[in-house]
């Protein structure tokens, strides 16, 4: 090769991209390795290589972990550059010469992988949140590095039990009673189980006998007991050890039941004996240090570089409360506007404190079309700055109307009707300072949705500008300095301060209507209702700085309130700075299992938030870093948007301290980040294929070895303490419905014969199908607490991206409409053939198995009942209705509800409240027409559950109601909520809900037919597609 010319020629050459290249390495040991590499792999796949090929030579040990390396090379411009990006292709990279030279990070090299490891993570480069050159994001991520750090710092000092709290938080039961195979079974259940037992790091095992309500303890010193009496081995302290579940990082400890911990629950219930292993303390004492140097390592490596103190503010300022002006500001012009000819530019000004409006609406003189209009125009408002709110947003609307030439002379309203909205956009008054802005700020502005003309200003939209400025139109205003010196909105003590001094006055005023009369009888709301907290805070006037001052004061002396209720205070509706504090103050008394049952709401309201440092990003972060399990889907809840633009920078900023202050987590995340990527390459080349894909093409796919490495060894996404342990290519397929989902199989090498499954799924938005699944699962631990176990299966379902997620396998269990078609000729009788189920049960349950199996479907059938009724689940047909062996019956496949059902040609083709056929009343009765006695069993189970959720109707409206944020497609204002409300009967005395609800249980009796016509139209669709 001649000199100067180096490896480009051979980067160039397309025809030689199937050949290897040969590299030389060059490592910090001394030692020096030559070996061929693919263009194709990666830096992180060649890093690889080096430790397998020096794993044979001298001085191995010293290297330690690979990513305390990075690899160097002479690049094309002759300068030496470092591959801190090691996902990308050695073609890509082009090094001058074939050597790579491996060197140790030091200080900010840690500093860099660090970076880009949470980079390639959350999917979006922290140099973006630096671009920003925005004080406010600047003080945020100082603020939180050193938050996190800090906690961090305190979880590495935890004692070895405490910091299995944080890691291995215990998985539990609402509440602690053994199953007892018949939920109306009042008796305790003092029946022994047989738990296989045995030591870490030895292959014997032994069977104990305990009692069921006995602590972990117990069964610890048995285990102690018994190792003695056979191996004579020296005592040993119960409280040194644990009992850790086999094959899942899922650990029995703490002052709970036994039959409290869901794993040895489901043995019970499943029949089988539960194994576990003992672990002492210091193996999880290595885990705890393990974690505890890697942060040390990133800590240390910026200590000497902290950034000083935030200055104070400036104390030469004026009181807000001096200025008696009206509020106003300039409209000086718009940028990137894209109208049609011959219409005029509007812009509509207003002034929201949540979903209030302070004062009237201003609009804007009208202008030509234009790419750049021009309005130079004051906008003043019917508001004084002195009565300002500290959470006013300035919201904008720009739209087209027609000129007036072209308008009707007989009309005779005064305000025309946008004929074409273009865009909205909204800013807050003051800013994260609380000082009132000044100056000018471009708004690049978000598109609004063609024909909805009703409401213009979108008040419950994001206080964010469009990143993408450089197509979306923008809007040029000034905030006016009205006084020489920044004004503040006064703090706290200032207007307790003020509050003192208005409650020395003669209150005389007389109040005639009820808001007036609810707001003079606060005190009494306060001691008698306080859960009518929203009332009173929905009455308040916020643009009156005197009723602002009582109801700040007011709620420093508020009594905490249940989450039921707290939880609502997180809307949009209520943003004072003093009520979220509040709401989350209250909030704090939640357990971390409660917690968990209400993330995905909590995540939503998040974009509610006017500041990125909040009270509530705060309490996330840190119950996150206090509980990994809750840290696992504050990540992933985040993650999943991050595509949206009106989150990106929120949601990425909350994940990059998340990552900071759990450094050892990243690892386990960015593997379950790569099982996916491979996941979502599999199922694009499943879906794109230009020749008709099989199974076998699949699995041979899944047989490279880059795809197995990716897919093998994570912890499920769905349930961290489910260990993906080998991917088993011979039993992996894709499903044949349109998006092609991927059923993935694990083999689990600790647990003989243990198989778990999961389906990707890429194309469908996953998020209803969670919040439905949620719901259930809420549903399922309420009817537990009151002593009703329904034997649901809320399976689990987690959205990771755009239009993709994951869905847990369930094992044994098969459709209706297969376990119909196999037993019938034909698709048009099999809908109609009301043994099938009874005999399919039969066949998977001999002999005596048969009554459980039934009581299985009986119970489960109630619960999904009234479960898809309440919810108002639609699409239900045989394809996503399925059983278990066991007999358990569920519902998959929730793209619609809350009362949205399938209509083909303008007809609703489900006119039935819930799925209710004959066939099911077939097996429930056992196949005897004449046994009343189990169907009205079955009756009363429905009635009772649906009483249970009418008791907790306010709940799942909050819950529902949080979740507008979203974006559903069928969950966008309250009116969507109003099926809930119904369906629940909130509002209506038990007896009023109970009628209603036996109306619509014999409606669904009495009209199975037509689900059965229903079922067997979507069989013949099925059976007649290409």
């Amino acid at each position: 090769m001649p000199p100067g010319n180096g490896m480009q020629e051979e980067w160039e050459k397309e025809e030689a991209w199937d050949q290897g290249i040969m590299m030389d390495f060059l490592l910090p040991t001394g030692i020096f390795l030559k070996f061929p590499v693919s263009r194709n792999d990666t830096i992180k796949t060649i890093k690889k290589m080096v430790w397998k090929n020096a794993r044979s030579e001298a001085l191995f040990s010293a290297l330690g972990d690979p990513d305390a390396y990075v690899f160097t090379c002479i690049n094309q411009t002759a300068e030496r550059e470092e591959l801190e990006e090691e996902s990308r292709r050695i073609s890509d990279v082009r090094p001058f010469m074939c050597v790579l030279r491996l060197v140790a990070r030091e200080g900010d090299r840690v500093e860099k992988l660090t970076n880009a490891q949470i980079s390639l993570l959350i999917g979006k480069g922290l140099h973006e949140f630096e671009a920003q050159k925005n004080h406010e994001v600047n003080e945020f991520r100082t603020k939180m590095r050193v938050f996190v750090e800090e906690k961090a710092l305190e979880r590495q000092l935890l004692p070895w039990h405490q910091w299995m709290e944080y890691s291995f938080p215990c998985d539990l039961e609402p509440c602690c009673c053994p199953p007892d195979g018949g939920s109306n079974n009042k008796t305790k259940n003092t029946k022994k189980i047989f738990v296989n037992i045995k030591f870490e790091s030895s292959d014997e095992s032994f069977m104990l006998q305990q009692n069921p309500q006995d602590r972990p303890l117990c069964l610890v010193k048995s285990a102690l007991k018994k190792k003695a009496t056979v191996f004579r081995s020296i005592r040993q302290e119960p409280e040194d050890y644990t009992l850790q579940v086999n094959g899942r990082w899922d650990f029995i400890y703490g002052d709970h039941p036994l039959c409290q911990f869901k794993y040895i629950f489901n043995c019970l219930r499943n029949g089988q004996n539960p194994q576990l292993t003992m672990v002492h303390h210091s193996t999880i004492t290595k885990y705890q240090e393990e974690q505890g140097r890697m942060c040390n390592q990133v800590f240390k490596s910026r200590t000497l570089s902290r950034p000083p103190p935030l200055p104070l503010k400036k104390q030469n300022t004026s009181s807000l409360w001096s200025i008696s002006e009206p509020f106003h500001i300039q409209l000086l012009q718009g940028s990137r506007v894209n109208a049609d000819e011959g219409m005029k530019l509007v812009v509509q000004a207003g002034l929201f404190h949540g979903s209030e409006l302070l004062c009237k609406v201003v609009t804007s003189s009208e202008v030509t079309v234009c790419s750049e209009p021009l309005w130079d125009q004051k906008l003043e408002f019917d508001i004084n700055v002195s009565d300002l709110p500290r959470m006013s947003r300035l919201c904008f609307a720009l739209y087209a109307v027609i000129e007036k030439t072209k308008k009707p002379r007989g009309t005779k309203k005064k305000n025309k009707k946008a004929d074409c909205p273009i865009a909205w956009v909204n800013t807050m008054v003051f800013d994260y300072k609380d000082q009132l802005k000044t100056g000018e700020f471009l708004l690049s502005t978000w598109p609004s949705v063609p024909d909805d003309k009703s409401d213009l200003l979108n008040p419950m939209g994001t206080v964010e500008k469009n990143p993408n400025v450089d197509s979306a139109a923008g809007l040029l205003i000034r905030f006016p300095n009205i006084r020489p010196h920044p004004l503040y909105y006064p703090p706290l003590d200032k207007l307790l301060r003020l509050k003192e001094i208005m409650d020395n006055k003669n209150y005389t005023e007389f109040f005639e209507d009820e808001k007036e009369l609810l707001w003079k009888l606060r005190y009494e709301v306060r001691d008698h209702y306080p859960e009518s907290l929203s009332k009173l805070l929905l009455i308040t006037k916020w643009s009156k700085r005197e009723d602002v001052v009582q109801m700040v004061s007011l709620l420093g002396h508020w009594p905490d309130l249940p989450a039921i209720h707290a939880l609502e205070l997180l809307d949009y509706s209520f943003p004072d700075p003093a009520v979220r504090s509040f709401t989350i103050r209250c909030l704090k008394k939640l357990s971390d299992r409660e917690l968990l049952q209400y993330l995905i709401q909590l995540v939503q309201v998040l974009k509610y938030e006017s500041y990125l440092d909040c009270d509530l990003t705060m309490f996330l972060l840190e119950r996150a870093l206090s509980n990994r399990k809750i840290g696992h889907f504050l990540f992933w809840h985040l993650r999943s948007e991050m595509h949206v633009s009106s989150v990106g920078l929120r949601f990425g900023l909350i994940l990059e301290a998340y990552c900071r202050g759990n450094i050892h987590h990243i690892r386990l995340l960015t593997k379950q980040n790569e099982a996916l990527s491979k996941m979502k390459a599999l199922s694009d080349f499943v879906k794109s294929g230009s020749q008709k894909m099989t199974a076998e093409d699949l699995k041979l796919c899944i047989k490279q070895e880059s795809y197995v490495e990716a897919l093998s060894d994570l912890l499920s996404p769905l349930n961290p303490s489910i260990i993906l342990n080998e991917i088993c290519a011979d039993k992996c397929r894709f499903m044949d419905s349109k998006m092609k989902p991927l059923w993935m199989m694990y083999r689990n090498s600790s647990v003989q014969g243990e198989m778990v499954g999961i389906i990707f799924k890429n194309g469908d938005d996953l998020r209803q199908d969670m919040l439905t699944l949620q719901m259930i699962h809420l549903m399922e631990n309420l009817w537990k607490k009151e002593g009703l176990d329904l034997r649901m299966i809320p399976y689990g379902c987690l959205s990771t991206g755009n239009k993709m997620g994951l869905i847990e396998v369930v094992k044994n269990s098969d459709t209706i409409a297969n376990i119909q078609r196999n037993s019938s000729n034909s698709a048009a009788t099999a809908a109609f053939n009301k043994d099938a189920l009874l005999n399919w049960l039969k066949s998977k349950n001999p002999g005596d198995k048969l009554e459980q199996a039934i009581e299985e479907f009986t119970l489960s059938c109630a619960g999904y009942c009234v479960a898809t009724y309440v919810l108002g689940i639609g699409d239900r047909h045989n394809d996503n209705i399925m059983i278990r062996e066991t007999g358990q019956l569920f519902h998959i496949d929730f793209g619609h509800f809350l009362g949205n059902f399938k209509r083909k040609l303008g007809i609703n083709r489900e006119r039935v409240p819930f799925i209710l056929t004959y066939d099911f009343v077939h097996v429930i009765q056992q196949g005897r027409t004449n046994n009343s006695e189990k169907f009205e069993r079955f009756r009363e189970y429905c009635e009772w559950a649906y009483k249970i959720l009418c008791r907790n109707g306010t709940l799942f409206v909050n819950l529902f109601a949080m979740m507008k944020a979203a974006g559903l497609p069928e969950l966008t204002s309250f009116k969507d909520i109003q099926y809930l409300k119904d369906s629940l009967a909130l509002g209506k005395s038990e007896e009023e809900a109970l009628k209603n609800f036996k109306v619509k249980f014999n409606e669904a009796l009495r009209e199975s037919w037509k689900t059965k016509v229903n079922w067997m139209m979507h069989s013949l669709a099925k059976d007649n597609r290409p």
